[in-house]
C-alpha cells in the first residue's frame, strides 16, 4: 500500500482526488490537513483530520502528500513538502510561473523525490475517444482539431476582478492545454487570443489558442458567455470528420454525488456518443456513432503508485508541466 495525506479538505480533495485514490485499492489515505474544520464533506473512514500541518510533514509513514489548495499556495506548500522529504502531487495549475515550477522540479530531483502535476483530464472519455478515432486512420491525415470548454455563467466574470490565479486561462486552460501537449507534444508555434470581454480590470473570461504542428492546427477555445456550448471536440482530416458534442461525464456524476464505486460511473449513453463521418478507400460515404471510451481519473493514481512504489516513469513529464506553465504565462502576458 502507498500511504498518503492531503493538504486541503475541500471540493478538490473530496470530489476529484480521494474517490479515485481509494478506487485503486492500493492507496491508504492516512491524514487530511486543513486550516479549519469543515462539515461540508463526509469524513473518510480510517482517516485522521488535523489542523496542524506538521502532523502530515513529520509523519514517517506518509509517503505522498497531495496539495489540493488554491494555486497561489501551491509553490510554498510543495516546497515545504519536498523539504520534509515527501513525494508530492500538486493540483493544476501547478504553480503561477514556470520559474517556480522549475525550482520545485530541481528540488525534487536533488532529493530523489517524486513530484508531479495532477493532470487527471488526460483520462476524460471524450479525449480518449478522440484518440481512438484518430488512431483508427479513418480520418486520414489530420488537418484541424478544435477543443471547446464552454460555460454560460456571466455572473462570475461580472462579479470578479482580474487576478492570475482566478483567470479562465489558468483555471481551465490547464485542462485542455495539457491534453494537447500530452498527445501532440510541443507545438511549432502558438497564436494567443486571451481576453477580458468585460473590459480592463475584470477577470479573463475568454481564450482562443491556436497551436500549430506542421500542417495541423489544434485550437483550444473557452468562454464564459456561451449560452449554447460548442462541441467538446471537432476533428477534421483529409478523409472525414469526428464530432463529440458531450464532455466526459465523470464531473457531472461527481457533482451529483454519484461516485466511482458505481459500475456505470462516468459512462456515456448511446445518445452521447460522437459521430464519425468519412469516405473509405472505395469512395463510399460512412456516418456512424463511435462508442465512447470510458474515462477514469483513477488511472492517474495508478500511475503515481507505479512511479513511487515500482519506479515506473511518471505519467505527466516535468517538461510537459513546464511547457504548459510557459503557455499560461505568455497567454496572460498577451491578454487584451
Amino acid at each position: 500500500m502507498l500511504t498518503m495525506a492531503y493538504i486541503g479538505n475541500g471540493k478538490s480533495t473530496n470530489r476529484y482526488h480521494a474517490p479515485f485514490a481509494l478506487k485503486t485499492g492500493k492507496i491508504n489515505i492516512k491524514k487530511i490537513y486543513a486550516r479549519r474544520k469543515t462539515t461540508d464533506w463526509a469524513p473518510i473512514p480510517g482517516t485522521t483530520y488535523t489542523q496542524d500541518l506538521e502532523d502530515v510533514l513529520q509523519d514517517p509513514e506518509i509517503q505522498l502528500v497531495a496539495i489540493c489548495t488554491p494555486v497561489k499556495s501551491h509553490y510554498e506548500l510543495a516546497k515545504q513538502c519536498l523539504l520534509a522529504g515527501k513525494n508530492t502531487l500538486v493540483e493544476k495549475p501547478f504553480t503561477e510561473t514556470a520559474a517556480e515550477a522549475q525550482e520545485l522540479f530541481d528540488l525534487a530531483k536533488g532529493k530523489g523525490l517524486f513530484l508531479q502535476a495532477y493532470q487527471n483530464r488526460r483520462f476524460d472519455s471524450d479525449f480518449l475517444t478522440v484518440q481512438k478515432v484518430i488512431e483508427s486512420g479513418k480520418l486520414g491525415d489530420l488537418l484541424e482539431l478544435e477543443m471547446h470548454f464552454d460555460y454560460y455563467r456571466p455572473e462570475i466574470p461580472e462579479n470578479s476582478e482580474f487576478s492570475v490565479e482566478s483567470s479562465y486561462l489558468y483555471g481551465h486552460g490547464c485542462h485542455t492545454i495539457d491534453q494537447v501537449l500530452s498527445y501532440f507534444g510541443n507545438p511549432d508555434d502558438i497564436h494567443y487570443d486571451v481576453r477580458q470581454l468585460l473590459g480592463p480590470g475584470k477577470m479573463n473570461d475568454y481564450f482562443d489558442l491556436d497551436l500549430y504542428y506542421d500542417r495541423l492546427k489544434v485550437s483550444v477555445k473557452s468562454s464564459y458567455f456561451r449560452l449554447k456550448e460548442r462541441p467538446s471536440f471537432v476533428v477534421y482530416g483529409k478523409k472525414g470528420a469526428f464530432v463529440k458534442v458531450d464532455k466526459d461525464r465523470q464531473e457531472y456524476d461527481l457533482k451529483h454525488f454519484y461516485m466511482p464505486d458505481h459500475a456505470d460511473f462516468g459512462v456515456d449513453t448511446p445518445e452521447q456518443y460522437g459521430t464519425l463521418t468519412y469516405m473509405d478507400e472505395h469512395g463510399v460515404y460512412h456516418e456512424e456513432k463511435v462508442i465512447s471510451e470510458v474515462g477514469d481519473y483513477s488511472r492517474i493514481y495508478e500511475g503515481i503508485y507505479e512511479s513511487i512504489i515500482n519506479g515506473a516513469p511518471k505519467i505527466v513529464k516535468d517538461e510537459e508541466t513546464l511547457k504548459q506553465m510557459e503557455i499560461l504565462e505568455e497567454g496572460i502576458r498577451q491578454m487584451r
